[in-house]
């Protein structure tokens, strides 16, 4: 039933989209749009990539315009005709598909699953029209890094946005105006959620207008909601200014007169701590700046932040793609720290950063895997940052957090996936932070249950060295389980690094807890109940996604995937997970099976249950074949997953990007290697660029090159560090920090 609830919603999606472009999109004359202004990096990344496709399986990303790790993404939010609400169309606000324009909100989060932000939505009219959803067409629609503009041929307005780290500049230029007239909704937010305790004012000695709420979205929501302020000035005199509606549904709607072929400039910051601080940080990052002064400050930052690693390729769409990813890469965390040091901390009060940046909204169960790994490389001021963050956040909250967003915890997914992340961080040199701190609440959440943040049914886990499914009700009892091993082999690896012995003992026992749910007749994880039995509805070949509508469960004890995709899941004992199999041959042959039996398409409606890059459980796959000898055929899937999973298309990823998630995956792999997460240890596998040149964080440079790469040349003869031939699986971060060059010789037969 599933999948018939999928493909009725994509048929109402398909003709949604075509009666949109008939009649508001496609119909419009395109009208001559400003070209963006892009520098040597910054001209190959397209923000539409992962904008569109199949809802549940699209990047959930947004053309907003945005600095690097920024607080503002200020962007459109659409939506289908009549203003109707689909259920997570895109996440972010913004889905390609859709043919009308709601305003212009000020933020939103990157690549998730979860609705959240679009504060301060700006909406555009004229005379005494009433606000309201916006027709628009693609043909006059035009993003690049810090810059975004479309064309309302409705209200026959030009509107442009860009941004610094926490204020969205506007420029609306209209054409034919008695009345132009820009409306904030102040009370705005994500999807169907809401808000409240929304007030604004304004001073017309002064010229600003402020104001704020507090948004209950999808995150928000579970730590009792977040507050946002804003202030807010035009460079165009105020005809009239009017407040509407109540706390729960305010706005303002502000009149510039007749200024028909003129444009009126609004800058608007954003503070979560007070006014004073959404003042203070307007005037700090655009003072005197007009809006060309601000997208071109933007676009210096991207640049600048994009030619950390200065790619080479024959292939246009494989630059396009390449800097995309690592543009995605740099969207969040997000900078939550005022001009002044300001930050509202977990107990709602304020804080100040000492020494780093308190950044937010770190989807940690799916950025530990890649993306905090790639900022260990070549951003480690901004890993810094996140340690920093994720210390105070711990002391405030009495647990570490696996998804903060805005000032609380949002609790998404399962486990101490953070425990990967500092465990790696450590290991990778990373010592400005307290370690100590983190190390005895990930402890804590190992042995005890935990408020907000821990692991559930840690008793049961704990008494039978896996989560029995009959006490966990069917509740992801085989993913809690091989996650808390992954995570304890974590605790285990930095008690050895800081010197308790007895913890490396007890720590090392519960990371071979996942064995404890092998079933050696079927060969894979299986759920089992507290008496031993393993239970007897299992089917490899079923996901969780059936399961939320089937009478019967069978995948249940599985977090959003099936058997199939958990099966590969010990990361942290490969050599032990192959043994499980019984041979190395049969790991190979099965895990061979399961990439071969991915969806025929990237980002499919149903993803089905063989290998699925789009969701992480299985994100490392193409890499364990050369844990078990055969080093080809990771080189072959991996050059398989950059071409097929991938592309410059609006549905150009095969899922939610979650933060930078997937984008992360493509920048390793395209350069030849990918972390092991939790270690100091990066896989080597195939490349499909000429050349990588990466600044790397400590000062020094790594070349990488690959000598006679082509599409068809996948495999790779030999590769050679600084002149000295490599073997084996892997190259470690000492290694990569020690600079240098990197050369892969390519061709087109296995060796």
């Amino acid at each position: 039933m599933w999948p018939i609830i999928r493909i009725i919603v994509s048929v109402f999606i398909v003709f949604e989209t075509a009666f949109a472009g008939l009649f508001n999109g496609i119909a419009m004359m395109p009208v001559e749009m400003p070209e963006p202004v892009v520098g040597e990096y910054t001209q190959y990344v397209d923000p539409f990539i992962g904008t569109g496709g199949t809802p549940w399986a699209c990047g959930m990303l947004s053309p907003a315009a945005c600095t690097p790790f920024g607080a503002v993404r200020l962007g459109s939010d659409t939506s289908f005709i009549g203003g109707a609400y689909i259920f997570k169309t895109n996440t972010s606000g913004y889905y390609y598909e859709h043919g009308h324009i709601k305003g212009f909100s000020h933020s939103r989060l990157s690549g998730t699953g979860a609705e959240d932000y679009q504060i301060f939505r700006v909406t555009p009219t004229v005379g005494n029209s009433k606000v309201d959803i916006l027709p628009y067409s693609h043909k006059n629609e035009v993003a690049a890094p810090g810059y975004y503009a479309v064309h309302l041929k409705s209200v026959d307005c030009l509107v442009e946005l860009t941004a610094d780290d926490h204020t969205g500049v506007h420029r609306y230029t209209f054409g034919n105006s008695k009345d132009a007239r820009l409306f904030i909704d102040v009370t705005s937010t994500a999807g169907n959620y809401g808000s409240d305790s929304g007030f604004a004012e304004y001073d017309p000695e002064t010229g600003l207008i402020t104001g704020g709420s507090v948004i209950y979205a999808a995150f928000s929501s579970r730590y009792d909601g977040l507050p946002v302020y804003f202030a807010a000035k035009a460079d165009k005199e105020i005809k009239s200014f009017e407040v509407t509606g109540d706390s729960s549904d305010l706005g303002v709607d502000i009149n510039f007169g007749n200024i028909k072929d003129d444009s009126v400039e609004l800058k608007l910051a954003v503070s979560f701590v007070s006014v004073e601080n959404a003042k203070l940080n307007l005037e700090a990052e655009t003072g005197d700046l007009d809006f060309d002064g601000v997208r071109n400050k933007a676009v210096e930052n991207w640049d600048e932040n994009l030619s950390e690693i200065k790619v080479k390729s024959s292939d246009e769409e494989i630059m396009r793609v390449f800097y995309t990813a690592l543009y995605h890469s740099m969207i969040m965390p997000t900078d939550f720290t005022d001009v002044n040091g300001e930050y509202l901390g977990f107990d709602k009060k304020v804080h100040v950063a000492d020494g780093y940046t308190y950044r937010s909204d770190m989807s940690l169960w799916d950025t530990c895997r890649d993306t905090h790994s790639l900022y260990t490389l070549i951003e480690p001021e901004i890993q810094n940052d996140c340690l920093n963050s994720l210390v105070e956040m711990t002391k405030i909250g009495g647990s570490i957090p696996r998804w903060p967003m805005g000032a609380g915890y949002a609790s998404s997914m399962h486990g101490d996936p953070t425990n990967i992340m500092i465990t790696e961080s450590y290991l990778k040199g990373f010592r400005d932070f307290d370690v100590e701190t983190l190390y005895k609440y990930m402890k804590n959440s190992s042995e005890n249950s935990v408020n907000r943040s821990g692991r559930n049914f840690i008793k049961e886990y704990n008494e039978y060295g896996y989560i029995p499914d009959d006490l966990a009700n069917g509740e992801e009892s085989v993913s809690f389980t091989l996650e808390y091993a992954w995570e304890d082999n974590a605790i285990a690896v930095l008690a050895e690094q800081l010197g308790y012995t007895e913890d490396v003992e007890r720590y090392s026992e519960k990371a071979m807890y996942y064995k404890n749910l092998f079933n050696p007749e079927t060969k894979y994880f299986q759920a089992r109940n507290s008496d031993g039995t393993f239970v007897w509805n299992f089917s490899p070949y079923i996901t969780a996604f059936y399961d939320a509508v089937m009478i019967k469960k069978f995948a249940s004890c599985y977090s959003e995937g099936s058997a199939r995709q958990w099966r590969w899941s010990a990361i942290h004992d490969i050599d032990g997970m192959i043994e499980l199999f019984g041979s190395e041959e049969y790991f190979v042959s099965e895990l061979n099976k399961f990439m071969q039996d991915a969806s025929l398409n990237r980002a499919a409606i149903d993803p089905s249950h063989g290998f699925w890059i789009g969701n992480q459980h299985d994100i490392h796959t193409p890499y364990l074949f050369a844990n078990a000898g055969r080093p080809d055929l990771t080189q072959k899937w991996v050059r398989w997953t950059l071409s097929e999973r991938f592309s410059d298309d609006i549905n150009g990823l095969d899922g939610n990007d979650d933060g930078g998630t997937l984008s992360s995956w493509y920048v390793f792999s395209a350069m030849g290697f990918y972390p092991l997460a939790g270690s100091d240890k990066y896989w080597l596998g195939s490349p499909n660029l000429d050349s990588a040149e990466i600044a790397l964080g400590n000062g020094k440079t790594l070349k990488v090159t690959a000598h006679n790469q082509g599409k068809k040349n996948v495999y790779v003869e030999s590769i050679r560090l600084n002149g000295v031939e490599l073997d084996g699986c892997y190259i470690t971060h000492d290694q990569l920090m020690g600079g240098g060059e990197l050369e892969f010789t390519m061709a087109n037969k296995a060796k």
